[in-house]
């Protein structure tokens, strides 16, 4: 039992969430000049502009540059949803579920999936 799941919970749970987000497209018609003063705001914009969640491991790594103060203003969005498309086709659930059984607060990088 890791993190109040079974390993076989967590991985059905991370198999269904990944397979829902590969079935939301990417937005073709991008590239608006949001202004943001953080990644993790940035990110709180595009999902509210494109009516879109973003990633577990996407919100993740925009966590990780607030941090680290990572980035290019000109080149934010683009990177997002670049970094979203991979994370969306290729995350692994098993791999998924295990970054989740290592974070007891992993719902709060969750954004609801509508399939």
């Amino acid at each position: 039992m890791l993190g109040g799941h079974t390993t076989g919970t967590l991985v059905r749970k991370a198999e269904m969430y990944q397979e829902n987000m590969k079935h939301i497209p990417i937005p073709a018609a991008r590239g608006s000049q949001v202004p943001f003063t953080s990644w993790q705001g940035l990110a709180d914009s595009l999902k509210a502009l494109y009516h879109q969640p973003l990633h577990y491991l996407t919100n993740l790594q925009l966590r990780q540059w607030d941090c680290l103060r990572l980035g290019s203003a000109v080149k934010a969005e683009a990177l997002v949803w670049l970094m979203e498309e991979t994370h969306r086709l290729t995350a692994s659930p098993l791999s998924l579920a295990k970054i989740w059984a290592s974070d007891e607060f992993y719902h709060a990088y969750i954004d609801p999936v509508f399939p």
